[in-house]
């Protein structure tokens, strides 16, 4: 099969396609021919050299596949040769073919084709558990999404809102605004203009976000904690601005507020598929209804990856990057 390959840590261009052989299907697996995968920021960081897979992972990059399962184990019951699905993986996505635990597999949507299939596993098994399950959203509350505008970022707005609450986003121009505001955020606030903070408690009569889903981390910690409401919850998925900070614990105090976040791929087989089924309950109906759509910036062929590495850093683009095989 073809592949994408490593071939140092760098820049776009240590991206090469290789010849590699298919995956084995290991126990309580499938083999999917991929159709399509998603390209998302964590591939970056894993090129840089900055993110190793886990052990037992392939060091092909790609967190997400959509396509045919092509080879079973044997004691996988829940699945056909011929099947369509979607899969969170831990590494390999970059590949004509990709080995997939069985509980990480999803079927595609109705109504979803191949192509934005591949663009769903990743940011919805990141959102269901950061915003729902972490955060605790709840119907009538107001979320805060940072980065409004990435693959993360248009998920959960629409997401939130189609589960009942109020989305304030911020973003880095005026167009990535409009496009969260389209997505249906009541606000979007251009971070390089405005300040958040003042922004998103105008908008909620001085009380501030319930729930505030941040990628950026340390350079944001304090800036966060100042925009909660009273028991409020920050979740950190990311730290693209620093993984250290110093802050003033008074208003975590007195406003009751919890810090939390996590990493998604180091999860066992046994956590990822229990939010596989949670998504296939929740989250799987918003998106055959077309209450929630997977906005997919652009597509690039396989072969093509460090140039969609080259967009996904330049940062213009308005929600996922996927590669055709």
């Amino acid at each position: 099969m073809i592949a994408i390959e490593i071939s140092t840590p760098g820049g776009p261009e240590v991206l090469l396609p290789v010849e590699r052989p298919r995956p084995p299907c290991g126990a309580g697996e499938v083999v999917i021919k991929v159709a399509a995968a998603g390209v998302n920021r964590p591939d970056v960081v894993q090129r840089q050299g900055h993110y190793p897979p886990p052990p037992g992972a392939s060091d092909i990059p790609g967190l997400e596949v959509a396509g045919t399962i092509d080879e079973i184990a044997s004691d996988v019951t829940n699945w056909r040769r011929g099947d369509t699905v979607c899969a969170l993986v831990s590494g390999g996505g970059y590949a004509e073919y990709c080995a997939a635990p069985a509980p990480q597999c999803l079927p595609v949507p109705r109504g979803v084709d191949l192509v934005h299939a591949a663009a769903i596993p990743e940011t919805t098994f990141t959102v269901w558990t950061n915003v729902f399950e972490r955060g605790r959203l709840q119907k009538g509350e107001t979320l805060l999404v940072h980065g409004g505008s990435s693959g993360i970022g248009t998920t959960a707005i629409q997401l939130a809102r189609a589960f009942g609450a109020r989305v304030i986003a911020t973003a880095g121009s005026d167009e990535k605004c409009a496009a969260c505001e389209a997505l249906g955020a009541e606000r979007a606030i251009n971070y390089r203009t405005t300040d958040f903070v003042t922004a998103a408690r105008e908008s909620t009569g001085g009380r501030g976000a319930d729930v505030i889903l941040d990628i950026v981390g340390a350079d944001y910690l304090q800036r966060n904690i100042d925009t909660l409401a009273r028991d409020g919850r920050l979740v950190h998925i990311g730290q693209l601005g620093g993984a250290k900070a110093q802050i003033n614990l008074g208003p975590v105090l007195r406003n009751r507020l919890t810090i939390t976040g996590s990493t998604l791929r180091p999860r066992s087989v046994v956590e990822k598929g229990a939010i596989a089924q949670e998504l296939l309950k929740h989250v799987w109906p918003v998106f055959e209804s077309g209450v929630v759509k997977v906005i997919v910036h652009k597509t690039f062929p396989l072969q093509s990856a460090a140039e969609a590495h080259r967009v996904m850093e330049a940062s213009t683009h308005i929600g996922k990057l996927v590669l055709l095989t």
